[in-house]
């Protein structure tokens, strides 16, 4: 209940009305439609949460898309596993990495497990059959340099079809990428359970 009276309600339906006829004017110019690049980045928590979000919508769509995964292992997912239980018609998805960084211990071998990853997403990109290509964890493998930036800002730039979309999550996005996208979305760290020696729940993180 609120105690708004009639000449309350009768302007708050005219401000609404006019939000709504400027509201409906921009969107009328916005006509354009292309395949994005889109960067999820920074040290907040969420960025392939929210890529996997769009992978799941494409899929209620019954879009054609695929996964690349390039740093994250073996372990099980709920995302993961929900596609290959499900979904694999619709989605393709390949883990290619095998484990963080600290966790290989192996520089050369992280290096080909990312170069090998990396061609496989050319091979996704490429097919236009597939209307989203997400790249998780790309960044990962670009800011320690087991990728070329100036080689995957080319060929997003030079050969991804005009209208299939490419997200690329991970911490510490290069500026060239930013640059080059459409779309990017930087997560802030406010707060995490894991300053306070909660470790990753099920559910949650994965």
């Amino acid at each position: 209940m609120t105690d708004d009276t009639p000449d309350d309600l009768a302007r708050h339906a005219v401000k609404m009305a006019k939000k709504k006829a400027a509201r409906d004017k921009i969107m009328a110019t916005k006509t354009g439609n292309k395949g994005l690049i889109i960067v999820h980045t920074g040290k907040g928590k969420g960025k392939s949460s929210a890529a996997f979000g769009m992978i799941f919508r494409c899929i209620a769509h019954g879009m054609q898309c695929a996964v690349v995964q390039f740093i994250k292992g073996g372990m099980s997912t709920g995302e993961r596993d929900l596609i290959l239980r499900h979904f694999t018609d619709t989605c393709a998805f390949h883990t290619m990495g095998e484990g963080f960084t600290w966790e290989t211990q192996d520089k050369s071998r992280d290096m080909e497990m990312a170069a090998a990853a990396w061609e496989k997403a050319r091979e996704l990109i490429r097919d236009p059959a597939n209307t989203m290509v997400l790249l998780d964890e790309i960044n990962i493998a670009l800011r320690y340099d087991y990728l070329d930036i100036h080689e995957v800002v080319a060929f997003l730039r030079d050969e991804k079809p005009a209208m299939t979309h490419v997200v690329l999550t991970g911490r510490n996005a290069k500026d060239e990428l930013t640059d080059l996208a459409d779309l990017v979305t930087e997560m802030e760290l406010v707060k995490h359970p894991f300053r306070s020696g909660i470790k990753a729940q099920i559910g949650v993180e994965y």
